[in-house]
């Protein structure tokens, strides 16, 4: 892949939203949203997925799709082997669980590219935004099973009683891998960084019914051919490495083969500056989880707040960050 020489801007993001039963309204209520679904159960914040892309709403790009945009330039991506496919490899959401979500699986690369016509699989982390005292999550099996168990369980409605659940509070990070069984559970307020895939296979939902009065799909056989039936070990949080600066601090979240995510505070006062750049290996993208700031650059001004999502391309102009915001920030 070519790269230009040329200095990028960044650009705000505009999310789809998505009124699945199980979700809430904070997303309207505490960030800001402005979408017109009740519930909003997802806000997808950067997609190029066609079930849900984001929109630029400032800069030349403005009204644009990110995969329009990326489609026209697609040195905004960078040179990592991961991000040489013409579109954005992963996929970033804000998850709020209202309602239990249903218990479900995701293929991997392999099995989608055989059997789902060449898509990819989906591995995803979860950060937790906030959780009530209760809220649990699905995480893997409680003891090793196989196929036979799994399906008798399915079909007797005795599923729950294998599942691994964890108790969660804000601040928890969570590395899902393709085959792991897994839900989000009531009460849990979610980022979610993902492969750019929607392939889910539900296995089981409660017996709950759409707004239509029909019984959600199920897809048993496909999650059975793609589960990993070996009990989860404990789950611990792991240590994370910490950087501190004057008037700024990172902490590494997860770090693998489809993305890396951290955990940026930004306090800046007085002279103290916080100053941000890309280099050709990779785009980034800025979600602002708290607070409230300015991205300067070249006498141009992005205002940001909680919600926002910010684009970032590869060889990025230098930004100056100021303000007090709390980011992820995410590159493949």
């Amino acid at each position: 892949m070519s790269t230009s020489l040329q200095e990028n801007s960044p650009f705000l993001l505009k999310p789809t939203g998505k009124d699945y039963l199980w979700g809430g309204n904070r997303l309207n209520e505490d960030y800001n949203k402005k979408i017109d679904l009740s519930p909003l159960a997802e806000t997808w914040e950067c997609s190029t997925h066609n079930d849900g892309p984001s929109y630029v709403v400032s800069g030349k790009y403005k009204g644009k799709t990110l995969k329009e945009v990326l489609k026209e330039n697609k040195e905004y991506l960078g040179t990592h082997p991961y991000n040489d496919c013409g579109e954005i490899p992963i996929l970033i959401k804000f998850i709020d669980a209202k309602k239990d979500l249903s218990v479900q699986v995701h293929p991997d690369d392999e099995y989608a590219k055989v059997y789902e016509n060449g898509e990819l699989g989906k591995t995803e982390m979860w950060y937790v935004l906030d959780a009530k005292t209760d809220s649990k999550l699905v995480c893997g099996f409680n003891c090793n099973v196989d196929k036979d168990i799994i399906k008798k369980a399915v079909d007797d409605g005795k599923l729950e009683k294998y599942l691994h659940k964890v108790k969660v509070k804000k601040d928890d990070v969570f590395y899902i891998e393709a085959g792991t069984v897994h839900a989000i559970g009531e009460g849990a307020l979610i980022a979610e960084i993902q492969e750019n895939s929607n392939l889910t296979y539900r296995l089981y939902d409660y017996n709950r019914k759409d707004k239509n009065g029909n019984l959600r799909q199920l897809h048993v056989d496909k999650a059975l051919n793609v589960l990993n039936f070996n009990r989860q070990d404990t789950i611990k949080q792991k240590m994370r490495l910490h950087k501190y600066k004057k008037g700024y601090s990172s902490e590494l979240l997860y770090r693998c083969k489809y993305f890396e995510v951290h955990k940026e505070k930004i306090n800046t006062y007085d002279d103290i500056k916080y100053y941000f750049k890309t280099d050709i290996n990779s785009f980034h993208v800025l979600l602002c989880l708290e607070g409230n700031g300015k991205i300067e650059y070249d006498k141009e001004l992005l205002n940001i707040s909680k919600g926002d999502c910010v684009f970032v391309p590869a060889n990025s102009k230098k930004l100056e960050i100021t303000g007090k915001i709390d980011l992820l920030n995410v590159n493949c």
